[in-house]
């Protein structure tokens, strides 16, 4: 079974795509010279068959060792290609001349005689090769009307000389010559094709490591921004003397990198992984805010196994810390939820906090800039992202491609 080419590997035809290929070739060959054959009436089908089977076996092996020459030559450029196959086909050509020659030799007299037969004339050969026809001779030269008169041989054929031999088989090797050529082009098509897909995956996978890297990049972002505000938070604990509260954090802390640096940053994540992680986080801020911060989650069991972009909610949430939890005294509600929306994913990130009121363009900085660019890099089109001020405080909603595990 063949194997798939990867980007990096040397564009190549198949071998079993050749091997067709000179089958095909080699297949007509027989096919049409047999109805040839057939159609002019001059030849012993039955003793002609297996003769030209040989011809087609050897035509066919002579072709494949000219394919083990010419793909030598896949990857220079295209005058060496057609040079090669013009130099290496006129040998080949003269080798599958010689084998029709052999094969057909004892058949010629053969044929020469069914010919004589179908005049009317006899035709013979002598041990010397040359061609005699016997022609009746005119009665009026006999001396009576009894007499029988012997036939006249004329030689209508000299024996073939060796060169006589040569030419017969340059001239079968021109014919040759043009199918190998044939056969030749079909092949350099069949590798330009395979180029070009070579080509393509190439370029495939250029795109994709390219979208990696950038995704890579952005969710790296998010990483440094978050424990920025994670030591911070710490640092304030540390600093008015709740050391019970800063070990809680540091250990919740703790979870939350070993959870999050255990995904691929370029891969996605289970909805419920995700959520989790937030969890995490939100488990932190309300040791930095414990009478302020009230957490509600809502993920419906059906949507577990969704597949989002990891840490994809990070920034909304802390945008939400920053901007409703942290600027107030009274408690604020976050909630974190999804759902699914005609075949869609929605994930919306809001709170009751002041919105827009107090704050100006709350939420429109790094952090909702990286969930777009992230979005982008890893859906285009077909996400969204929403977010602004509502009645009851501030809301973000993503929308991307409802997909789960196959």
């Amino acid at each position: 079974m063949e194997t798939e080419l990867s980007p990096h590997t040397p564009a190549r035809v198949p071998f079993r795509t050749v091997l067709i290929s000179m089958i095909g070739l080699w297949l007509c060959y027989f096919l049409l010279t047999t109805l040839r054959g057939s159609i002019v009436g001059l030849e012993p089908q039955f003793d002609m068959l297996w003769r030209r089977g040989i011809v087609t076996l050897a035509g066919l092996a002579i072709t494949m060792v000219l394919w083990l020459l010419l793909r030598l030559f896949d990857a220079r450029p295209l005058w060496m290609k057609v040079g090669a196959a013009l130099i290496l086909a006129l040998p080949a050509a003269v080798l599958v001349a010689q084998v029709n020659q052999a094969a057909f030799w004892s058949v010629q007299d053969k044929i020469t005689e069914r010919m004589g037969k179908e005049r009317g004339v006899g035709i013979r050969r002598d041990e010397s090769g040359n061609i005699f026809i016997e022609v009746p001779q005119n009665r009026d030269a006999a001396d009576s009307i009894d007499e029988e008169l012997p036939a006249q041989e004329v030689l209508i054929a000299t024996a073939p000389t060796g060169w006589d031999s040569w030419k017969a088989i340059v001239d079968i090797a021109i014919g040759r010559y043009f199918l190998l050529l044939a056969w030749s082009s079909l092949y350099f098509a069949l590798l330009a094709i395979a180029q070009v897909k070579v080509a393509e995956r190439r370029e495939s996978e250029f795109r994709r490591l390219a979208k990696e890297a950038e995704l890579r990049s952005l969710r790296y972002q998010v990483n440094p921004h978050f424990l920025f505000n994670s030591l911070n938070s710490l640092s304030a604990l540390v600093m008015t003397g709740k050391a019970d509260r800063a070990e809680e954090m540091i250990q919740t802390l703790s979870s939350f990198y070993r959870h999050s640096l255990a995904d691929d940053t370029t891969s996605d994540v289970d909805l419920a992984d995700e959520f989790a992680l937030q969890q995490h986080y939100l488990e932190i801020e309300s040791i930095r805010f414990p009478e302020r911060l009230i957490i509600e989650i809502d993920l419906p069991d059906d949507l577990q196994d969704a597949r989002i972009p990891g840490m994809i909610l990070q920034p909304l949430i802390e945008n939400s810390v920053k901007y409703a939890v942290a600027p107030l005294t009274r408690p604020v509600r976050i909630r974190v939820a999804a759902r699914e929306d005609y075949g869609r994913l929605a994930l919306t990130v809001s709170d009751d906090g002041p919105g827009s009121k107090d704050i100006a363009e709350p939420g429109f900085g790094i952090g909702l800039a990286n969930v777009r660019d992230r979005l982008r890099a890893r859906f285009g089109n077909e996400a969204t992202i929403t977010a602004g001020p509502t009645e009851t405080g501030y809301s973000t909603e993503i929308r991307v491609p409802l997909r789960k595990h196959d």
